[in-house]
């Protein structure tokens, strides 16, 4: 136990602690604390006792700088669910979360690795009818309100009727509602008013041709598209590339923009894109999250985001 402490003054602090530290070291019996009185009691915060009081050099303090309060008598707050059945190389998850509410819980399962570039045949195995109804039967088992089918190219590539065998088929499934990301596009368009758009892509040509078509078979005229041709990792796309590629693919007579693929990055850069261009720009996360949560009556978060505010003049 220390013993050069300076004659005529009481311990510092520091040594204090020093000190009461080597005693419980030594005698840990001897630190017992004695019975509360009514200068020493552990004061009550929120229902919960705070601690002993502390000793300084002063006597004591009733200084509570380390309650810690829990709310033991309020509950968690409720969750709804919202499945998403994603391409196995889908890569951005946080994205999907950005547009969801507090109070939703998003249920993520992964379709099946397919070893081939991003082409059509890649599309077209993505859109296997089987192995969706068996993601949905999967994501099943926390009580999803709505399964969305997150996959832009997956949905629109065989067209208007494939589109309804997919989303048919995760009715089938079992759940509650249903969404795909081309068909919540073509919700989105007719909640902006949207006939004639231009399309923005990370695609081949091949690939891009087949949204065309889709969005062709709807009624809607493509003014202008651009495709940036690529094969894979299209999650590495940065936001300057996409909104270059939106500027480039702009046009006087088109009512929207649409970014295709749900693998590329958009939250951030929607909104400042829509007031230069004055103009809505969608984006293939944003209308599957948008028309997913609204089947469940839920609003999107998107400040400044025209689809958002569209939400109270559309239906799911």
């Amino acid at each position: 136990m220390r013993t050069d402490l300076t004659t005529g003054r009481g311990p510092s602090g520091d040594e204090q602690e020093e000190l009461v530290m080597e005693q419980w070291v030594e005698a840990p019996t001897a630190l017992a604390p004695p019975a509360p009185t009514a200068d020493t009691a552990a004061p009550i915060v929120n229902g919960w006792a705070a601690g002993p009081a502390h000793l300084d050099a002063h006597g004591p303090s009733r200084a509570l700088d380390n309650v810690v309060e829990i709310p033991a008598l309020v509950e968690p707050p409720g969750q709804s669910g919202v499945g998403v059945v994603a391409p196995f190389d889908f890569a951005l998850d946080r994205e999907l979360w950005r547009w969801t509410p507090d109070d939703v819980s998003l249920y993520i399962t992964r379709l099946p690795f397919v070893p081939v570039p991003v082409t059509v045949d890649m599309a077209s195995a993505l859109s296997d009818d089987g192995n969706v109804r068996r993601a949905t039967r999967d994501l099943l088992v926390p009580e999803p309100l709505v399964v969305g089918y997150a996959c832009a190219s997956g949905s629109f590539v065989h067209g208007a009727a494939g589109e309804r065998r997919l989303h048919a088929g995760i009715l089938e499934a079992g759940a509650p509602a249903a969404v795909t990301t081309s068909g919540a596009l073509v919700r989105a368009l007719e909640a902006l008013q949207a006939r004639r758009v231009a399309v923005v892509t990370p695609y081949v040509d091949s690939v891009t041709e087949r949204l065309l078509a889709f969005l062709s078979e709807h009624g809607v005229d493509t003014v202008s598209s651009v495709g940036l041709g690529l094969l894979n990792h299209i999650w590495k796309v940065t936001y300057s590339e996409v909104a270059q590629a939106v500027r480039d693919a702009d046009r006087p007579d088109a009512q929207a923009v649409f970014i295709s693929c749900t693998n590329v990055l958009t939250y951030d850069i929607i909104a400042p894109l829509e007031r230069a261009l004055g103009k809505p720009v969608i984006a293939a996360n944003q209308v599957t999250m948008w028309s997913a949560l609204a089947a469940i009556g839920r609003r999107a978060i998107g400040a400044g985001q025209r689809l958002v505010d569209a939400t109270d003049r559309t239906a799911a």
